[in-house]
């Protein structure tokens, strides 16, 4: 599998946790492409034609493109079903992986607002994506202590990804500050060999 990917992108980084999970990162070839809200990549946009990352190149020459579409693709190859439950469970871990994409989805919106020029920011629009990520990180909370830790979900990885990139791209929310249980369970969890291994950085 070829994976175009960007080094801090959380949907990236869902793959790779999977990948890492299921003990088939070292099968995936990673070529690195730049994505930003406001240009096209044209070699990315040549697989996916939305222009996101990830999207993932089969040995077929066929294409998968969502970060959902191609960790379940890597678990039913190599997981059975390890990262995508079965049952009523399955439920529950999609739910929580619609949780973390949301937050990502909204949070990014909110940082993208921050980039336009100044005049031409929308500061209601930008609150009103923190107030969908506060909401999320609230019913997450609720749950915090039903969160899995020695067995990943795509419900854990989607959410623990969302977190990291919180503190990395949104410091300035302190998502920590109201959601402690969430935050210790993060802190834990932060601590298997697959999200230490892809642990998003800034570049200085």
């Amino acid at each position: 599998m070829k994976l175009y990917y960007g080094g801090l992108s959380p949907f990236v980084r869902k793959v790779m946790v999977t990948a890492y999970e299921l003990g088939v990162a070292d099968r995936i070839e990673k070529a690195a492409e730049m994505v930003t809200p406001f240009k096209t990549n044209d070699a990315v946009a040549a697989a996916n034609p939305l222009g996101k990352i990830p999207a993932a190149r089969l040995e077929d020459g066929s294409v998968l493109y969502g970060s959902t579409v191609i960790c379940e693709y890597l678990d039913a190859t190599f997981g059975a079903g390890r990262i995508f439950s079965a049952g009523a469970a399955r439920w529950t871990a999609l739910r929580r992986a619609a949780l973390g994409d949301g937050i990502l989805e909204a949070g990014s919106l909110a940082r993208i607002e921050t980039l336009r020029p100044e005049g031409l920011q929308w500061e209601d629009w930008r609150l009103h994506q923190r107030e969908k990520v506060a909401r999320a990180l609230s019913a997450l909370e609720a749950e915090a202590g039903e969160l899995g830790i020695e067995a990943l979900t795509i419900g854990e990885i989607t959410v623990g990804c969302a977190l990291g990139w919180l503190d990395v791209r949104l410091p300035d929310l302190g998502w920590r500050d109201s959601s402690a249980a969430l935050a210790k369970w993060f802190d834990t969890v932060s601590q298997r060999p697959s999200l230490v291994a892809t642990e998003p950085v800034l570049p200085k």
